[in-house]
């Protein structure tokens, strides 16, 4: 079975709501998923999961918001298997910066999928562009299953990570058993 993790983080609703329909559309395609909510609650485990799934609205002209960054930073690695999705809005600096924190994300954790870029909200005909969307997820996640754990040593070890902007390594100097 291929479990997913949707990680999103919302601000209008629109990316709750798309987060919410693409659960229900890769749980459709026999994966099933389970959403949270980021900045709400601490990060789950991940390695009960096969895929995670991060969701954003795009933040200032063209940012990724900070919430989003400090849950790349909890996490603390880069899980093997990662898309991404997001919400934005045309009318706020025209195409070039589209879902442009969408685009961010996908490229630093180097997907193998481009983003899901959704005007506003999923509805209407953008619910199709996530249904294709799901399929392709599913497709991918089919296609190569992998399933990584935390190495048993990482629980005692500090939790450390990339800073999302800088790329320079960055440690929270707190052990994952702590957190």
């Amino acid at each position: 079975m291929n479990k997913v993790l949707i990680a999103y983080a919302t601000y209008s609703g629109n990316t709750k709501e798309a987060a919410e329909l693409l659960a229900h559309k890769l749980g459709s395609a026999g994966c099933p998923a389970e959403l949270h909510r980021i900045g709400t609650v601490p990060v789950p485990d991940l390695s009960g999961f096969d895929a995670l799934v991060v969701g954003s609205f795009t933040w200032a002209e063209g940012s990724v918001p900070e919430e989003v960054k400090d849950f790349i930073l909890d996490v603390g690695y880069k899980p093997p298997r990662v898309f991404v999705f997001g919400t934005g809005d045309t009318q706020f600096g025209g195409d070039g910066l589209f879902c442009r924190a969408a685009v961010k994300l996908a490229r630093f954790y180097e997907s193998t999928l481009p983003p899901l870029k959704i005007e506003q909200s999923p509805r209407g005909g953008q619910e199709t562009l996530v249904q294709e969307w799901a399929a392709e997820v599913a497709g991918a996640m089919r296609k190569a299953p992998v399933r990584r754990r935390v190495p048993q040593d990482q629980a005692d070890r500090p939790q450390t990570g990339r800073h999302f902007c800088t790329g320079q390594p960055q440690s929270t100097g707190v052990p994952a058993s702590k957190t």
